[in-house]
């Protein structure tokens, strides 16, 4: 697939999510195959860049190419401002936020709150693909509630503007994350525009994605949830679309192993005092995945003070599940 000049290495990309797809967590998902990985979500708003949290947010050192940054706001110069100030910092590739159901997000009239007003939207997307050079893409939602899905509407204002690639959640805003996602409407707007179509929504095994694709005609999927606790999910989903079959399962020695080295990473990126808040919600996820999560286990990973010791009962811990497997 291509995304203006930058040919992707894979059709599985990482969905941006606020609060997980920092540095590391991006970094670490491109090393299993990951043809995209978005930054989270950065204010449009300049005046709020020069906090230690957006300052994180927009620090790509290390990371493969293409950069992508996602923005997120409301109003088009400022957008437009935003998204030059990006490129001007190494961004390569702009994304839009039109898919975001939170209410904190919506209630500033951002995010999929922007799908209820489709002329802001051909004002946002026409004014930030006029102000850089590189290629801007768009995540949007099917529409704002089931009553009115507007998906099909609002991705031909998209192909209009220049946007050149397109990732659509399966969810209204109303739905949030509940129930199922839909991709009839993701197919429905593949039949009508001609740009890549990413599906996004419930995507969660290599068959889910091939099913995916298949119904939809899209050109990729986009993983969110589903990589929580397992980033290795994108080498497992290239290898099925690739090969038709289930790619070997990584020892647990391996798993293991990669858990360890992001924990590293979070420390070194955050530092000690959110170094170890930061890495309690991804050992959180690791151990309901791989441990089922029992409650000592639980309770030494979340309650450690320091990166040291929560390091320091993490190396047991998957130590230990690794060597069972051993004596099995």
């Amino acid at each position: 697939m291509r995304i203006g000049p930058y040919f992707l290495p894979s059709p599985v990309v990482l969905a941006p999510m606020a609060g997980v797809t920092d540095r590391p967590f991006r970094i670490l998902c491109r090393s299993f195959g990951a043809g995209l990985a978005a930054s989270e979500m950065i204010s449009a708003d300049q005046r709020l860049w020069h906090t230690t949290k957006s300052r994180q947010r927009m620090n790509h050192e290390g990371e493969p190419e293409p950069r992508v940054v996602q923005l997120t706001g409301a109003d088009p110069d400022a957008l437009a401002q935003a998204a030059s100030a990006n490129v001007a910092l190494g961004a390569q590739i702009i994304d839009l936020n039109m898919g975001c159901p939170a209410k904190k997000v919506c209630g500033r009239s951002c995010g999929s709150a922007l799908l209820t007003d489709e002329p802001l939207v051909a004002r946002i997307l026409a004014a930030v693909v006029r102000a850089v050079n590189v290629p801007v893409t768009l995540k949007i939602r099917t529409g704002w509630d089931r009553e009115h899905r507007n998906g099909v509407s609002v991705a031909r204002i998209a192909a209009d503007c220049g946007i050149a690639a397109l990732a659509v959640h399966g969810r209204t805003r109303a739905d949030l994350f509940e129930g199922t996602a839909e991709y009839d409407t993701i197919r429905a707007i593949k039949s009508r525009v001609h740009i890549p179509l990413f599906a996004n929504g419930d995507i969660d095994t290599p068959q889910k994605a091939r099913a995916v694709l298949a119904f939809t005609g899209a050109d990729g999927v986009m993983i969110g949830r589903a990589s929580h606790g397992a980033p290795w999910i994108f080498r497992a989903v290239n290898g099925y679309l690739r090969d038709g079959i289930a790619t070997p399962a990584l020892l647990r020695s391996e798993l293991r192993d990669i858990i360890l080295r992001h924990l590293d990473a979070l420390y070194s990126f955050y530092g000690e005092q959110s170094g170890v808040r930061v890495a309690r919600k991804h050992l959180g996820w690791y151990c309901e995945r791989l441990l089922g999560t029992p409650a000592p286990v639980r309770r030494e990973l979340m309650g450690a003070a320091d990166t040291a010791a929560q390091f320091a009962h993490a190396v047991k811990h998957f130590d230990d599940w690794a060597s069972e497997a051993l004596a099995a």
